[in-house]
C-alpha cells in the first residue's frame, strides 16, 4: 500500500542557508500521512468525535541524505509496513525526482479517550488490509 503526496518548498521552509530547516521534513510527512489516512477513508475527526480514538507518533527514525532547496517540487511516498493490535508502522520518503532526499520509519499509536494504547478500530484495521 503506497501512497504519494506533492508540495512544493517555500520560503518559509527554509534556513538563512536557503535549505529546507531539518524540522520542516516531519512537517512535510505529517503532511502526507494526514492525505494518506483521508485518501483510505478514514475520518479523524469523526473517528474522534464518535469514539475518542487518536493517531499518535511514538516514535521516528530519521535520515537527512540530501538537502531540498527553495521553489523545490517534492513529492512524500508513505508505505504501510505493518500493523499490529495498536500500532501503524509506515516508511516515508521525500523525493526531488528520482532523487532520495529524507527518510523516515514512523510508528504510530491508536490511543483511546482517557490517552492510552488502544486496539486500532475494525473498521480501520479493515482499511489497511
Amino acid at each position: 500500500m503506497q501512497h504519494r503526496f506533492a508540495l512544493r518548498v517555500y520560503y518559509e521552509d527554509t534556513d538563512l542557508a536557503g535549505i529546507v530547516y531539518y524540522a520542516n521534513y516531519l512537517k512535510f510527512i505529517e503532511r502526507a500521512r494526514s492525505e494518506w489516512v483521508r485518501a483510505l477513508g478514514v475520518d479523524q475527526v469523526r473517528l474522534k468525535a464518535d469514539s475518542g480514538i487518536v493517531f499518535a507518533v511514538r516514535r521516528v527514525e530519521a535520515d537527512y541524505l540530501r538537502p531540498a532547496l527553495f521553489d523545490d517540487l517534492l513529492e512524500v511516498e508513505t508505505r504501510l509496513v505493518e500493523t499490529g493490535g495498536a500500532r501503524i508502522v509506515l516508511e516515508q520518503d521525500v523525493l526531488r525526482g528520482p532523487e532520495k532526499l529524507f527518510g523516515a520509519r514512523v510508528v504510530l499509536v491508536c490511543l483511546g479517550p482517557e490517552g492510552r494504547a488502544a486496539r486500532l478500530p475494525a473498521e480501520v484495521r479493515q482499511l489497511l488490509r
